[in-house]
């Protein structure tokens, strides 16, 4: 099938969403029960842990950590809201930093400023959209405002009906900051919603029960279970996790011209992030490349930074090793797809 599709169904029981692009899977949601990144909790301070520059709060769902101390004592409630998923065998990342986010909008509580995405070029767009936020946050006070890519071409009351029900939630949240038990105030988005709040650009959406499997989604993620991953000609790579970190192999099959590893290499670079985001792999990822000479290594991290950049997962491109190894560091914010399927 040809453009864009959306499908929202449900796997072994999950909710789930998928991005589909002219018949190839781009993106891919499904819930877990762990908690969801967006979550909201007043959370209760336990101790300082000075040697890890950060706290440990009780929540309803278990320990957080907030890498923060000062300000903070031992009983005080502290509004945090998850920001990740955790390594293996550690707290909950939090943050004290919290974001109000819809399809429109992100509401900035103690972050005042009304913006718009530099995205949006147009300058009578862009003095529109800032007549809007001013409309609707009048003084905004010590809240904040920005205004995403996706209102460009909105209509404007969708927008502001945005605004309103993100600076609502806001408020309502902040005046429940003094409590005195650990209470979860925000769920976060599953799937569908962050389908919709996520995936903007124009696209057919399917809702049907079996929407997976009526467009091939289901054997699409059969072969995401394989670390294995084709590229052009007899090239491929080998994605695999580790408790460490995530291995990628670069090879270049059976081709043996001068060029073979180059054209590995920069096929793996175009296809790195949509794969990672396929099977949900985040925190150090090593790359382990197909041989090329070093004058070659400037266009491969050109490749490699166009390709995370329009990656909505945010990625660090720490750069070579010794050894000739590539390395990044990439945001857990999906739980690995090897641990929601079974």
């Amino acid at each position: 099938m040809k453009g864009r599709l959306i499908a929202l169904d449900h796997v072994q029981g999950a909710e789930a969403a998928a991005l589909m692009v002219d018949g190839r899977l781009e993106d891919l949601l499904i819930d877990s029960d762990r908690p969801r990144p967006g979550a909201i909790y007043r959370g209760i301070a336990r101790r300082p842990m000075k040697g890890q520059g950060g706290m440990f709060l009780d929540t309803p769902d278990g320990a957080v950590f907030l890498r923060r101390v000062k300000g903070l004592s031992p009983g005080q409630p502290v509004l945090v809201q998850v920001s990740g998923h955790p390594e293996p065998g550690k707290a909950l990342p939090v943050t004290d930093k919290l974001l109000f986010k819809s399809r429109y909008a992100i509401v900035t509580p103690r972050a005042p400023g009304l913006n718009v995405s530099r995205s949006i070029k147009d300058d009578a767009a862009r003095d529109a959209l800032l007549e809007l936020a001013h409309h609707e946050m009048g003084g905004g006070g010590d809240t904040g405002l920005i205004l995403r890519s996706s209102c460009a071409g909105a209509e404007p009351a969708a927008i502001a009906e945005d605004i309103r029900a993100m600076a609502d939630l806001a408020t309502a949240v902040l005046a429940d900051a003094d409590g005195t038990r650990a209470e979860k105030l925000v769920e976060g988005d599953g799937p569908h919603a962050l389908a919709w709040r996520e995936w903007t650009d124009p696209a057919q959406v399917e809702t049907q029960a079996g929407a997976f499997a009526d467009h091939g989604i289901l054997d699409q993620l059969d072969a995401l279970r394989d670390p294995g991953v084709p590229l052009p000609g007899s090239a491929w790579m080998s994605i695999e996790p580790t408790r460490a970190l995530v291995a990628v192999d670069v090879n270049t099959g059976g081709e043996t011209a001068p060029a073979a590893g180059l054209k590995a290499n920069m096929a793996a670079a175009r296809d790195l992030p949509r794969q990672l985001r396929l099977r949900g792999l985040g925190g150090q990822i090593t790359l382990d490349l197909a041989p090329m000479p070093k004058k070659e290594r400037r266009g491969f991290e050109t490749a490699l930074r166009a390709a995370f950049r329009a990656d909505m997962v945010e990625t660090a491109l720490a750069g070579w090793t010794p050894l000739g190894h590539y390395e990044l560091q990439r945001k857990r914010d999906r739980v690995p797809l090897t641990e929601v399927l079974s």
